[in-house]
């Protein structure tokens, strides 16, 4: 079977905000996230990253933003590699941030044709 990719986008719940993790969470995030990325290595094409400042464009513009006035942020992303939809989201789920208190992933397929 052939391997379809998918991006995953992180998402976190900014309303009620995160305290900052101590070092030893971090330490513990950390040591899941490397078992993570080991177990999923042959899954993961592109670990992405944060995502930082950027700009609006449209046919007529180019603005500074985006400027989201929602209580859910887009952080990052990653491509993923998978033969199903359903392997795309185990590879999502087993991901650290996850677990993390109001934060998700959105799997979407990236189509081909």
């Amino acid at each position: 079977m052939t391997k379809k990719k998918y991006l995953c986008i992180q998402r976190s719940n900014q309303e009620n905000g995160c305290p900052e993790p101590s070092p030893s969470e971090m330490d513990a995030m950390f040591a899941k996230f490397n078992a993570w990325k080991t177990q999923f290595a042959d899954n993961i094409v592109d670990m992405g990253g944060r995502l930082g400042d950027g700009k609006v464009v449209t046919a007529t513009d180019t603005s500074d933003g985006p400027f989201v006035e929602v209580k859910e942020v887009i952080g990052g992303y990653m491509i993923v590699e998978a033969e199903s939809m359903e392997e795309a989201v185990r590879v999502a789920q087993g991901s650290p941030g996850v677990g993390m208190p109001g934060s998700s992933v959105e799997v979407r397929e990236i189509a081909t044709s």
